[in-house]
């Protein structure tokens, strides 16, 4: 299904971190007429979330950071996440591949696609690539934490599966794509022993 658009305009309202447009256009309603509507939509370029997890120990990594929205939406703003960043002009594999060593120090190679999505398709233009990817302790390349020239200072939680789970349970974890990943997890039954013929 194809919306009927007509007389799209748009007005730049800041490009000082990424870009906030406010657009104006119209739109063919269901009964004929046009209706003219205003939207703003910010632009951040498309991005990629990947949850490490190890199926002998049962353990998923996830990350620690500050975040100003949640912050001054009345959170202590510290959201405990899977590891994610912008394609910057990479390919969504690539781009989460070198994202996951920087922010969590482990090196994977071999990468599992599990959806792409759109987080806040209301107001934000982004898409989102889902990704999870096997990880052992010879991953290991540092000790993670982010880029400092990015601002970055992140913490690295190895965490039990289950104590990932409860803490989406209790409200610890509240970040949807870290949920989205870990549930994607649970529902496929990722650490259950593999069947064996």
């Amino acid at each position: 299904m194809q919306p009927k658009i007509r007389h799209m305009r748009e007005q730049l309202l800041s490009d000082n971190w990424y870009t906030l447009k406010k657009y104006t256009f119209e739109q063919q309603r269901v009964d004929g007429s046009w209706q003219e509507q205003s939207r703003e939509a910010y632009d951040r370029g498309n991005g990629a979330v990947i949850l490490l997890y190890n199926r002998a120990k049962k353990h998923v990594v996830l990350t620690r950071q500050f975040r100003l929205p949640v912050y001054i939406n009345g959170h202590n703003g510290y959201l405990i996440e899977a590891a994610a960043g912008l394609l910057d002009n990479a390919s969504p594999e690539a781009r989460i591949m070198a994202e996951a060593e920087e922010e969590t120090g482990f090196r994977v190679t071999q990468i599992e696609k599990v959806l792409e999505a759109y987080m806040s398709p209301g107001s934000v233009t982004e898409k989102l690539y889902f990704f999870i990817a096997e990880y052992s302790d010879s991953d290991r390349r540092g000790a993670g934490g982010g880029l400092a020239e990015e601002g970055e200072e992140i913490d690295v939680l190895e965490w039990p599966f289950s104590r990932a789970l409860e803490a989406v349970r209790s409200g610890e974890i509240e970040d949807a794509k870290t949920i989205i990943l870990l549930q994607h997890l649970a529902l496929n039954d990722i650490f259950q022993e593999k069947n064996r013929c």
